[in-house]
């Protein structure tokens, strides 16, 4: 694969922030198009945080930052990308028309793949002359440091194309799961979806506070998906008879009435007020650039209790970051001092002619 040293972002908001400070972390160039006012301001903001990310988990060095532009149309800053990721909101109408203006603009071999939660990359690419270059990159957020990448084709990607793209995001440290099978949401929100809805009924039926229902998840099981996922964590809760014997005992509970998820609250304004309500009362004290800065150094914490596993080798997401780290420490390159870089400038060059 060649490797990709331009590329452009195509919105700039929560993930389109994080994807343009995973890529400029990782040395590539970044054309953005955003035509919020104060996208700049939003991204710097994501970017400082990301930098300080990197700075507390890549103790190996970083390559050099890449360089961040602002373009003032999508043909600008397509124009001389390798690599391109839509991020623009979820309106299907605006995905169709910015995927053209795109495909209009790039260069005829460039990558173009779409950070949608939702959408199927098949519907996405109804309109495009080669859809075989376009599919689904859905991220997590913080994209800059959850390396999580869900690789979804349409009906007409190429396989050269599918490829390509896990190999790029592997390249930046990502761990990347091509689902193969289109359906609306994939795999990762359709199970935040079903835990999503059952939250807010058991915060609506005043059975627990959003504080105290974070708590739950925080402190116990969250802290096993979080190394585990959830078929194995469960294998183990079998016990010595595995799975077989964990599908046998708790199987029949999937008959019983613990769950509403067929249902849905009625999503109204004394539904968001209570949330919000409790919401703030819960967090308001930090802003969000603080929430922010907080959950990265949690989840490098994390990554890094992972990496010392299996002795060192790294467990799950400690394997990844334990490579990445080192990938990151190769890219840098000793920065001279500025006595030192000036020495080696003024320093006379041996004559390669014998006297």
């Amino acid at each position: 694969m060649t490797k990709i040293t331009k590329a452009a972002a195509i919105g700039g908001g929560v993930i389109g922030g994080g994807w343009i400070a995973r890529l400029a972390l990782n040395g590539i160039d970044v054309a953005v198009f955003d035509p919020h006012p104060e996208a700049k301001r939003k991204v710097d903001e994501v970017m400082a945080n990301a930098r300080h990310a990197y700075r507390r988990m890549a103790l190996k060095g970083l390559p050099e930052e890449g360089t961040v532009t602002y373009a003032a149309s999508i043909a600008d800053a397509v124009k001389n990308a390798q690599f391109i990721q839509e991020s623009v909101p979820e309106r299907l109408d605006l995905k169709l028309k910015t995927l053209a203006e795109i495909e209009a603009g790039a260069p005829s071999d460039a990558l173009i793949c779409s950070s949608t939660s939702g959408f199927k990359a098949t519907d996405m690419a109804a309109d495009m002359m080669h859809p075989e270059r376009f599919l689904v990159g859905h991220p997590f957020n913080p994209v800059y440091l959850l390396p999580i990448n869900e690789i979804v084709p349409g009906e007409k990607t190429g396989k050269e194309f599918t490829q390509r793209a896990c190999d790029f995001y592997a390249s930046i440290g990502m761990k990347c799961v091509v689902i193969n099978k289109e359906i609306d949401a994939f795999v990762g929100n359709r199970l935040l979806e079903a835990a999503w809805r059952e939250a807010l009924w058991l915060v609506k039926d005043g059975v627990c506070t959003v504080e105290e229902l974070d708590d739950i998840m925080r402190y116990g099981f969250g802290l096993r998906w979080a190394q585990m996922g959830m078929f194995q964590t469960y294998r183990i809760a079998g016990g010595e008879a595995g799975m077989r014997h964990f599908m046998a005992q708790f199987g029949p509970a999937l008959q019983w009435p613990w769950t509403k998820l067929m249902d849905v609250p009625e999503f109204n304004e004394d539904l968001v007020e209570l949330i919000a309500e409790q919401s703030d009362a819960q967090s308001g004290q930090w802003s969000i650039r603080e929430l922010e800065r907080i959950r990265d150094e949690n989840l490098i914490g994390i990554m890094e209790a992972l990496a010392k596993a299996e002795k060192g080798k790294g467990w799950g997401a400690g394997e990844l970051h334990n490579a990445y780290v080192k990938q990151l420490g190769r890219a840098s390159k000793p920065k001279l001092s500025a006595a030192a870089a000036k020495a080696k400038a003024t320093k006379p060059r041996k004559s390669a002619r014998k006297g």
